[in-house]
């Protein structure tokens, strides 16, 4: 039962390629992975009964078979002299065994292993699982976490968590960033399995193999002496271990006198605990990683009293529109230049529920259009899936593409349809324009540019996904209902560069958002060109 239970497993874990791409670039897709798990759970507890049953009935034949041997073979010629003995072995010998071989042959397995390759095809593939746990990176570097509490599951916006991380899952989080190169971050969660090791946990990785990882990884880091040491370690732990012994050879060469005239005592001390700030991180392609980075956690934010002291809050009613002189929509300034607005309540519980079951089905990974050719594509620099949504799809979609319209009022007929995007684990958009750049761009020649964006918050948001504006220090949280305004171009045509701004990861709840951008064909009485540059 042991070997079929362990095929099982196998068979559970190994799974064929998913037919579903980048499930963990979603948190509303991945939430149909937990109902699944949920279903295999029951599954496997039934097929564990079964085999518990089946084991049941073949200990009950061995036990009553074991008593009565024990009697036959003392005396069988004595035993056999009963016709009734001889006839019981005959039956039992032609059909009983013939039965019990039978029970033994029986796979209750089979409704299991029925019920997971039904669902294999919808299993996340390798690359999910990689995305996610450089997510998990992306979030440690964005709110500067230590692997620490991500192990002990002490996140922002959580008090209490059992979520911990093993041994082994510190392991995979440091062998993922091996395999790429990343170093760095190889060096964080293998420092921490280490510690966990060192700790008593139990394992599959042995602390031999931690020590192998980490020391290399420590020596790509530059840092030599705490490479030996560490390696010291593990010749320690393993004295036959061949690529430690060649290692630390090398390493004892590169280190030349320096290393020679240190006593071998201090070499294999205990390391102090590498932690977030040991070694710089490696610089990357944004610019501004720092600023959108700590607007991200909060710091850095330009907002003075002064500035605080000349925004306002009012009713706004579109220009005596209509549909709002009744219930005018209550406006909130967020920024004075460029000019950010808020609106409260502009949209409802039932309509944000109605345009996430809309979009759901529809759910693709994010893309972004390649600067150079205009090719949309996927990066790694946007990690969400998202999904368009018609006027005709639903009076809903229609009704807020109304209420869009007589808010900001331009019109929204040269407008994109509604995009409603989910964000995944660490889901996020780093620093980006929505406007084109480009000089020539066969898409704009129609409807125009993008002049304004339109974003609604269809969900609160426990921790991080912030929307910052890094140029100018300002950060706006998400909060469900509520909407955010700006023009990306000014009055002239020219795009505003102040308005480059980026999505915060999420750092913990499940990020849902709808945007709405506006172009610039139909707007020319609505919002008149100037003629000034740069207003």
């Amino acid at each position: 039962m042991r070997k079929l239970l362990s095929v099982v497993v196998w068979t559970l874990l190994c799974c064929s390629l998913s037919i579903q791409e980048d499930i963990f670039t979603s948190i509303g897709q991945m939430t149909d992975l937990i109902h699944t798990e949920k279903e295999l759970v029951q599954s496997l507890k039934e097929y564990i009964l079964a085999e518990e049953s089946k084991l049941a009935a073949v200990k009950s034949w061995a036990n009553k078979l074991d008593s009565l041997t024990q009697v036959s073979s003392s005396d069988p010629e004595g035993f056999l002299a009963h016709p009734v003995n001889a006839y019981k072995l005959m039956k039992r010998l032609h059909t009983e065994w013939s039965q019990l071989e039978s029970l033994v042959l029986q796979d209750p397995s089979e409704g299991f292993i029925s019920n997971i390759s039904t669902h294999r095809p919808f299993f996340p593939d390798q690359e999910d699982e990689k995305g996610a746990a450089k997510a998990l990176m992306r979030l440690q570097d964005t709110y500067q976490l230590d692997s620490e509490s991500f192990s002990r599951g002490k996140l922002p916006g959580r008090l209490h968590s059992n979520v911990l991380l093993t041994v082994d899952d510190c392991f995979d989080m440091g062998k993922t960033a091996y395999n790429d190169g990343d170093y760095y971050h190889s060096v964080l969660w293998m420092q921490q399995a280490l510690r966990q090791l060192d700790m008593g946990e139990d394992s599959v990785a042995s602390k031999a193999t931690v020590l192998d990882y980490l020391s290399y990884s420590v020596y790509q880091m530059g840092d030599l002496p705490r490479a030996i040491e560490l390696t010291l370690r593990l010749v320690a732990l393993d004295s036959g271990h061949q690529r430690a012994g060649a290692n630390l050879r090398y390493f004892e060469q590169l280190l030349s006198k320096q290393l020679t005239e240190v006593k071998q005592s201090e070499l294999t001390s205990f390391e102090e605990p590498i932690q977030i700030g040991t070694y710089a991180r490696p610089k990357d392609h944004l610019p501004e990683r720092e600023v959108y980075e700590a607007l991200c956690r909060g710091e850095g934010v330009q907002m003075t009293e002064k500035r605080r002291s000349g925004l306002f809050c009012r009713y706004h009613d579109g220009n005596r529109n209509p549909r709002l002189l009744l219930r005018p929509m209550m406006e909130e300034d967020e920024w004075d230049s460029p000019r950010i607005v808020r609106y409260l309540n502009a949209l409802s519980h039932d309509e944000i529920e109605t345009i996430k079951q809309l979009a759901k089905p529809n759910l693709a990974r994010a893309t972004v259009r390649d600067p150079k050719t205009g090719v949309l594509t996927t990066a790694n620099y946007r990690v969400s899936k998202s999904a368009w949504l018609e006027g005709e799809d639903d009076p809903v979609v229609a009704r807020v593409n109304q209420r869009i319209e007589d808010i900001t009022g331009l019109t929204v007929r040269t407008a994109e349809l509604l995009q409603v995007a989910n964000y995944g684990v660490g889901g996020q958009y780093e620093p980006h324009f929505d406007f084109s750049r480009r000089t020539f761009d066969s898409n704009l020649l129609v409807d125009g540019n993008r002049l304004a964006t339109y974003l609604n918050y269809m969900s609160d948001v426990e921790a991080g996904g912030a929307t910052v504006f890094p140029d100018f220090g300002a950060a706006i949280r998400p909060k469900k209902g509520t909407a955010v305004f700006w023009y990306n171009l000014f009055s002239s045509g020219e795009g505003d560069y102040r308005t480059r701004h980026a999505a915060c990861p999420v750092l913990v709840g499940n990020k849902w958002v709808s945007n709405k951008w506006i172009h610039e064909r139909g707007q020319e009485f609505r919002r008149p060109c100037g003629l000034t540059p740069g207003n």
